[in-house]
């Protein structure tokens, strides 16, 4: 009997560890689950601000200078590019890239995304084609303040200017569903090149290299110049010197005729000391005896 109510005891404890194993494991993934669950709601409060900041003009603005200047810093120093760079106007555009003969060119960062919005969330096609062709027009009014107020070439700018869209999806929007509005082409008829921060590296990498070219073939030039100035300097030091050559040749003639003239001189005066010599003992003769 003591053995079985021994055995019974065992079997109890074990099952009751079975079940506090159980419970303590359940426990535990329920704290698990509440944290990724907390997490998850942190995350969601997170979508909901950003999409807060697009609700807000003044915060896409400064989002999407944002976004700008920092595309700029990864490509460009510091004294190539100006944050804010205002016109005689008073108009600012968001940014300039310095290039060469004092050439500026205008960038500016423009977020369509009240009427790209309400377009994506169109509950039927009838309404998605209306805010379409509302936020088309949106875009094309941006790229008339751009090419308006910004490409002015009587202040240093070129004649084009970069229209920064710093969200791909806007921009995806405006380069491929073309449709019966063609965006891209209306802006090159403006002489504003549209450009996204994918993008964005690709025009800078040309713009670079352009730079690049120009700053080597301005200093070519340079070279050349220099050099011709040189040449031009080494002409007249030969002149100089062949007049210099030409001065020690005739002083050189000048002193040879010299020194003949001297030494028949020299030859002269021996002969007439010598024929003085022979006449004296003739003049003075013995008397007779």
């Amino acid at each position: 009997i003591n053995e079985q109510l021994e055995r019974s005891r065992q079997a109890s404890e074990r099952a009751t560890l079975t079940v506090s194993q159980q419970v303590q494991s359940f426990t535990q993934n329920m704290t698990q689950i509440q944290e990724n669950m907390k997490q998850m709601h942190e995350s969601v409060k997170s979508v909901s601000s950003f999409q807060d900041i697009f609700k807000s003009p003044k915060l896409r603005g400064i989002w999407g200078e944002a976004s700008l200047e920092a595309a700029l810093s990864q490509y460009f120093s510091k004294d190539i590019y100006e944050i804010q760079h205002y016109f005689k106007s008073g108009e600012a555009v968001d940014a300039i890239l310095k290039l060469p003969n004092n050439l500026i060119l205008p960038i500016d960062s423009k977020f369509n995304w009240e009427n790209f919005e309400k377009m994506v969330n169109a509950e039927n096609d009838m309404n998605r084609e209306i805010h379409r062709k509302i936020f088309y027009g949106d875009v094309k009014k941006k790229i008339d303040e751009i090419a308006s107020k910004y490409i002015l070439p009587s202040e240093g700018t070129t004649d084009v200017a970069l229209m920064y869209v710093p969200a791909e999806t806007v921009y995806y929007e405006l380069i491929n569903n073309i449709k019966d509005v063609d965006i891209p082409n209306y802006a090159r008829s403006k002489k504003v090149f549209m450009v996204s921060p994918n993008t964005f590296a690709l025009s800078v990498s040309a713009i670079r290299h352009w730079f690049r070219d120009v700053q080597i073939n301005h200093q070519t030039k340079d070279i050349i110049k220099r050099l011709d100035r040189i040449a031009s300097d080494g002409g007249k030091l030969a002149d100089d010197f062949r007049k210099l050559g030409n001065h020690i040749s005739n002083a050189k003639s000048s002193y040879d005729d010299s020194e003949k003239r001297l030494s028949l001189m020299v030859d002269r005066v021996k002969n007439v000391i010598e024929i003085g010599q022979q006449e004296e003992p003739e003049k003075i003769e013995a008397p007779n005896a």
